[in-house]
């Protein structure tokens, strides 16, 4: 299992994960108001440094100068620029391309990226439990999809989402095992500081070389709420608790979580208007089951022959 610490209970750690994926599915909608006033590089720079803004200030204050200066910002800015930079990146141009409940359908793919990642780096076995949890999870998912008009069709956009959800995969657990010294926060805080200097880096460089910039004639109040949704829950807290859970059961069992996203998408969609659909939520209800036997809160047990039968 991916973990180098674990101070957090199962229980906990699950509730966390729960709560990230709400609140990361709190920002696709609000990405959709941003996409396309705003080019989907600028736009995933000002979200990091809207992120990044928020935690710097808390670390510091939380836990001191010394822990800041002692960090390696070098691999910080490595590992955020590639995972969470670029994923961010191929994120919305892909979200552009297709929906926001099609981002959230394309990350069933993650329980199985990171089952196979803890399987090749780390060694872990595959159990009964582990193979029925995910094969559940993949259900909920794949129901999720049947589930939502449109569905989630292949294509250019489809792809950009599967990358975006591979990097953040691999960022996820680089994260987590880089920097066993630091907090959840710290790790949280450091990767997002060197997505926020790639991709700033790479926005400006873009609009020297004359590049659109934002449409600021369309741009209000509402769309920086609307940032800020995307940039500090979407990002900024939601990481920080997904950070925290995988730091205690690991990035296979947490991704199962995932698979849940397009109910919550749908739950956010009622609130605003939306149609209510009971598929989704016996989806949730399945990938909840599949997270629970994953984890071997409820068993599974082979059936062997019955002792008549000898």
């Amino acid at each position: 299992m991916t973990t180098t610490t674990a101070p957090h209970s199962p229980a906990m750690a699950n509730l966390m994960c729960m709560m990230s994926m709400l609140v990361w599915a709190v920002g696709l909608p609000a990405a959709d108001l941003l996409i396309g006033p705003v080019p989907p590089l600028q736009l995933t720079a000002a979200r990091m440094a809207m992120a990044t803004l928020c935690l710097l200030p808390f670390w510091w204050w939380l836990e001191g100068g010394g822990v800041l200066r002692a960090a390696n910002w070098g691999r910080g800015v490595w590992i955020g620029g590639i995972s969470i930079g670029l994923g961010a990146f191929m994120l919305v141009v892909g979200q552009g391309l297709t929906d926001s409940v099609t981002v959230a359908v394309i990350s069933a793919a993650m329980p199985v990226i990171g089952i196979g990642i803890e399987v090749v780096m780390d060694g872990k076995k595959i159990t009964l439990n582990l193979v029925v949890g995910t094969v559940l999870s993949l259900i909920g998912g794949l129901m999720a999809l049947g589930g939502v008009a449109g569905g989630a069709g292949l294509g250019l956009g489809a792809l950009l989402c599967f990358g975006a959800v591979l990097l953040f995969t691999v960022g996820s657990r680089l994260t987590v095992t880089a920097f066993p010294q630091l907090t959840a926060l710290g790790r949280t805080t450091i990767t997002l500081t060197g997505a926020t200097l790639a991709t700033g880096v790479a926005a400006a460089v873009s609009l020297l070389l004359g590049a659109p910039g934002p449409n600021w004639a369309v741009l209000g109040l509402k769309e920086f709420g609307a940032l800020a949704l995307f940039s500090i829950g979407g990002l900024a807290i939601s990481q920080m608790l997904w950070i925290a859970s995988i730091g205690s059961i690991g990035i296979a069992l947490a991704s199962l979580h995932i698979n849940a996203t397009p109910f919550y998408v749908m739950i956010i969609l009622f609130v605003l208007g939306g149609e209510w659909r009971w598929a989704q939520a016996l989806a949730a209800a399945i990938v909840g089951l599949g997270v629970l036997i994953a984890q071997g809160i409820i068993p599974v047990r082979r059936r062997g022959p019955s002792p008549s039968a000898t």
